[in-house]
């Protein structure tokens, strides 16, 4: 079985910081694009960053200067530090990964369990 595992979340005041991660585990071959999701109550999903299997990030506007997304391609595990948090970045947030499984090859698209992420005021 194939699956992604997140952690980190939890409650945090306004201007702390929390780190997620999330592990890609299972008959994995490789694990293209990475990346975080985030849903907050009454809202759609919505990116909040990704990275490339080479390292290249990309963020919302709304987290720039704030969230760092990284990645560590032998432990198939990609990172989102979060700093400077505000009390509009409460959400569930959603690790997404592409994947190549082992033989027979397949490629999907997986999507964690989500992580609640709360920022008070």
């Amino acid at each position: 079985q194939v699956q992604l595992v997140e952690s980190g979340g939890g409650l945090v005041q306004a201007g702390g910081s929390l780190r997620l991660s999330c592990v890609a585990s299972g008959s994995i071959f490789s694990v293209n694009a990475m990346g975080w999701y985030r849903q907050a109550p009454g809202k759609q999903r919505e990116l909040v960053a990704t990275v490339t299997r080479g390292g290249i990030p990309n963020y919302t506007d709304s987290v720039k200067g704030r969230f760092t997304i990284s990645r560590d391609n032998a432990k198939n595990t990609v990172y989102l530090q979060m700093n400077s948090l505000k009390p509009e970045d409460t959400a569930v947030y959603y690790c997404n990964a592409g994947v190549i499984t082992t033989l027979p090859y397949r490629s999907l698209e997986l999507w964690g369990q989500g992580t609640l992420v709360t920022v008070s005021s």
